[in-house]
């Protein structure tokens, strides 16, 4: 288990308010290139109890289930990890989700999406806990995807991050990137971002610099937030012993006009939230160039998903394939006669 050290000493959470049993709670899943829906997953997922424990699934948990994943384990270890509502991560968890599971970190229930896990069989990985009535669901997080963030690197075009309406060449990709035939189901595809100030309110702090406090200004595109991110802004932290950090994020523009192609992948909103989920000037001579330590970059992940094009393109149409035939099994099983149904005999 990895820590995030918000518990108490000895590593145990401090109790809940009125000094009740702190209600500890579970996610799980891939967090493959994490994105701010994660995120929003795990800050609804933490207002539902006291500490919250998050479960990473292996490589080849995923890649049995689902298809190759974009990030390794270990980089989808650290990008949990970092967080900010996150107290603890369980590296290899299972991909089913059971009451086992739920026991041996002693959490009251798990909390998932209003989408669907299917196994490769085509199972609700959530089944167990479900009928033990120890499942929580919370809101999917509206107009993102790492289907939508695929399938932007994959075709260059800029009207992912224009305030324009998209273009017909965008539209028609997004209509048929990784879907199989017969689809659409209501998960699975591209859909674009609901610009909201609501979200930012949701995703900010608050907190302003306290006396004291050594005020640090960053400045990047943090495009596609990723560990290599993560590693600067940890370095940055350690430059002062009571730190307090500003990040400031280029516009749209202005990033393309330097990186050109189809950057920034994410819009200056979706990049607000990916670096405000997170838990960690130039003149006058105070200026600081720090190297992250970590040869990840954005470039290097989008060359990862091009390299294997074809693979995700298949994973996205069989995970869309096997959620059709999930839901028209439970559609048949609702229009059957009572007395004819599963366990009913």
């Amino acid at each position: 288990m990895i820590r995030n050290g918000r518990g108490a000493a000895g590593g145990a959470e401090q109790p809940g308010p009125g000094g009740r049993r702190a209600v500890r709670v579970w996610c799980d899943g891939c967090y493959d290139m994490v994105h701010y829906g994660h995120s929003n997953q795990l800050r609804q997922a933490r207002a539902m109890g006291d500490y919250l424990i998050v479960g990473v699934h292996t490589d080849e948990e995923i890649a049995k289930h689902k298809g190759p994943p974009v990030f390794t384990q270990e980089e989808r270890y650290k990008m949990v990890q970092a967080i900010k509502w996150v107290d603890e991560v369980v590296p290899a968890a299972p991909y089913v989700t059971t009451l086992e599971t739920l026991d041996k970190y002693n959490c009251d229930f798990c909390v998932h999406g209003n989408d669907i896990t299917l196994t490769v069989d085509g199972r609700d990985t959530y089944e167990e806990v479900k009928q033990a009535g120890r499942y929580r669901e919370c809101k999917r997080t509206q107009g993102v995807s790492t289907t939508d963030l695929v399938g932007r690197m994959l075709l260059v075009t800029k009207a992912h991050h224009s305030s324009q309406e998209m273009s017909s060449e965008y539209r028609e990709y997004a209509d048929s990137f990784g879907k199989c035939p017969g689809g659409r189901n209501p998960w699975t595809g591209v859909s674009q971002f609901l610009q909201t100030s609501q979200k930012i309110i949701q995703f900010a702090s608050g907190k302003e610099p306290q006396p004291g406090e050594t005020v640090i200004y960053v400045a990047g595109a943090f495009d596609l937030f990723h560990i290599g991110h993560v590693d600067f802004l940890e370095k940055v932290h350690r430059l002062a012993e009571r730190p307090y950090i500003i990040a400031g994020l280029h516009f749209d523009q202005e990033v393309n006009h330097y990186k050109g192609k189809n950057y920034p992948i994410m819009n200056l909103h979706e990049r607000t939230l990916s670096v405000l989920a997170c838990r960690e000037p130039k003149r006058r001579g105070i200026f600081r160039q720090i190297d992250s330590g970590s040869n990840l970059t954005t470039d290097l992940i989008v060359q990862r998903i091009i390299t294997n094009r074809l693979e995700y393109e298949a994973r996205n149409q069989k995970k869309e394939a096997k959620e059709l035939a999930f839901l028209e099994a439970a559609r048949q099983q609702a229009a059957q006669p009572l007395g004819e149904r599963d366990g009913d005999f």
